[in-house]
């Protein structure tokens, strides 16, 4: 009886020992347990920033933990990769990518990172379409119309868009590819600069993102003659899309996501993939979203890298037989 009373005294004193022991360690390995940092590659106002700091809101409610926006611009995103590139692997410090990352990969000779390999992705946060608006006050009504002019009068008529390179850009060439039509595409310094030269009748047709043309299209300024994806957006139900409009080739979906540097733990991935799905499904982040033109969707980690990797090979594509110079 002795001998067994020692040996349960012995027990339980192990049993203990063992709880207190393996107490800290969960607890050190809960994600998060310390601030995130999400590195835009754009300045603050913009339709990504906008989006990063709603979902950033959401995400530190959530999981506890504040995740902080920080705006890193220029050179083609490469600063902000590289800003998390250089961080620790731990779930710390995340990138939002966007279409524009497989933009850059065509765009330059060589970037000093490779967008496939050296991240590891999470989730999409949303996707959004091209528009291609005319004049109210101009002679096309339809993206018909724009197509029966450009054939009637080869290289007469231009199409704006922002700075050669862009995704608006992009969208324009590739447009211009697909539809075998002979335009002008004038790039400008602003969407500011676009929308006016349009209502100058310098560019006969415009590709911007539905943020920059809410306000003119709300005053009935412009004409919104197809929008790029592959059903019309609940944000302007009544514009076709280009297969709807006469052009069934063109189609194109900017996106911004969630990435970590590769070598990040697959269950912090897990941790932030599930979290992020379950904000873009939030009713008020879905309607805030909204009302920039943005479907606030959720991915898998597989489905966004698919993504990735082929908007790279469709930009480098468009930026070559384009003749787009790399940079």
């Amino acid at each position: 009886m002795l001998r067994s009373a020692t040996i349960l005294r012995l027990a339980a004193v192990c049993g203990a020992a063992f709880m207190l022991s393996a107490a800290p360690a969960t607890a050190q390995g809960k994600y998060p347990d310390k601030p995130v940092k999400m590195v835009l590659p754009f300045g603050a106002g913009g339709v990504a920033d906008v989006t990063a700091r709603l979902v950033a809101e959401k995400l530190s409610q959530k999981l506890g933990q504040r995740f902080v926006v920080e705006n890193m611009p220029g050179a083609g995103g490469i600063a902000a990769a590289r800003a998390v590139l250089q961080s620790p692997a731990d779930g710390y410090t995340l990138a939002v990518l966007t279409n524009g990352t497989a933009v850059s990969a065509g765009l330059f000779k060589s970037l000093p990172f490779d967008p496939l390999k050296d991240f590891a992705p999470v989730s999409a946060m949303g996707y959004f379409d091209l528009i291609l608006v005319t004049s109210a006050n101009g002679p096309y009504k339809t993206l018909g119309d724009f197509i029966k002019a450009a054939k009637e009068k080869p290289g007469q008529l231009n199409v704006g868009t922002i700075a050669a390179g862009s995704s608006q850009n992009l969208g324009a060439e590739l447009f211009k590819s697909v539809s075998g039509l002979n335009f002008v595409i004038v790039p400008f310094k602003t969407s500011g600069d676009v929308l006016v030269g349009l209502e100058r009748n310098d560019v006969q047709m415009a590709a911007e993102f539905y943020a920059a043309l809410r306000g003119s299209l709300e005053a009935k300024k412009f004409i919104p003659v197809a929008v790029s994806g592959t059903k019309r957006g609940d944000y302007l139900p009544n514009a076709p899309t280009a297969k709807e409009a006469g052009e069934p080739k063109w189609e194109v979906t900017s996106w911004n996501a969630i990435f970590a540097p590769a070598g990040t733990p697959p269950d912090v991935i897990a941790t932030l993939n599930r979290a992020l799905n379950e904000v873009l499904a939030d009713p008020e982040v879905k309607k805030k979203a909204l009302e920039l033109g943005i479907d606030a969707r959720g991915s898998t980690p597989q489905e966004i890298q698919a993504r990735l990797k082929d908007d790279i090979a469709k930009w480098s594509d468009v930026i070559e037989k384009a003749g787009i110079q790399k940079r």
